[in-house]
């Protein structure tokens, strides 16, 4: 756990940090509970969903097209959480979140609709997910957020040093060229799942933006979370709905339990072809 009582008092702080041998031990050791768990649920409701296709849109949708129209002059391409620590086998999270992101083709879709948006001259944004060692001194977490802790996830060891090269919270090597190109806004961290802490809305908003094409990590928790405050704040959000991915738990899918709530609130849920080919029409 990560609250105040397992931090010794002294007279110099004291910081959270968890090195890589660490990390990768306690990724293990996360995939190791979710296996056990997963291997005595045999015939029930996981291997059932994924036998019925549960990702496949409703044959009768009941709810109404949204009738969005893109407009590129007011559009921009938003990513979120586009880390190691999330997309890589080297990150953190890959034992729960892997299978979903190999699933989808994540990786490939990200950097497809980054290149896409690039091309058209969009405005791009990326709202990346950083943690300091004062943020590890937080007096209560939710357990996802006790779990990010713990195992160091999109950890950085100073706010005012450069990002570490290959570290869980740097950029994967296939977007740097897009991300690192001097036009691209790399926003101020969010720090649970929304944007609601960092400058995301402000940037769009300046670049006079109200339509947000919508990708990146975790499907159920950032994704979703931005798209919500988004909605809120008067902007139209489609979601890509290939571009994400999220962990297969006990609890639950995040990808499906996202899903879902795509298709309840955004503005129109795209693939990423048919996103590319919209971009390039």
């Amino acid at each position: 756990m990560c609250n105040h009582n397992d931090h010794p008092t002294t007279t110099e702080p004291t910081f959270h940090v968890v090195d890589k041998d660490r990390r990768r031990l306690l990724a293990g050791g996360l995939a190791g509970i979710t296996a056990a768990t997963l291997g005595g649920i045999s015939s029930n409701a996981v291997a059932a969903d994924h036998a019925g296709a549960p990702y496949a849109p409703p044959e009768k949708a009941a709810l109404p097209d949204g009738g969005f129209e893109l407009d590129l002059a007011r559009a921009a391409l938003v990513v979120t959480d586009p880390q190691i620590d999330f997309l890589s086998p080297d990150g953190v999270t890959w034992q729960v979140v892997g299978e979903s992101v190999q699933e989808h083709g994540t990786v490939e879709n990200i950097r497809r609709l980054f290149a896409a948006a690039k091309q058209r001259g969009m405005t791009v944004a990326v709202s990346p997910h950083f943690y300091y060692p004062s943020d590890h001194q937080w007096k209560f977490n939710g357990p996802l957020e006790k779990l990010m802790h713990n195992i160091g996830m999109f950890d950085r060891p100073d706010p005012l040093a450069a990002l570490e090269r290959n570290s869980g919270a740097d950029f994967m090597p296939e977007y740097r060229s897009f991300i690192e190109d001097g036009k691209t806004i790399i926003t101020s961290p969010h720090k649970i799942y929304g944007p609601e802490q960092n400058d995301l809305v402000l940037q769009l908003r300046k670049q006079r933006i109200d339509q947000v094409i919508l990708a990146g990590m975790s499907a159920n928790l950032c994704v979703e979370a931005h798209m919500r405050e988004l909605l809120e704040q008067g902007f139209e959000v489609v979601v890509v709905k290939d571009a994400t991915a999220a962990a297969k738990l006990p609890e639950g899918d995040g990808y499906l339990a996202a899903l879902i709530n795509f298709r309840y609130m955004a503005n129109a849920l795209w693939s990423t072809e048919e996103t590319v080919a919209r971009l390039n029409a």
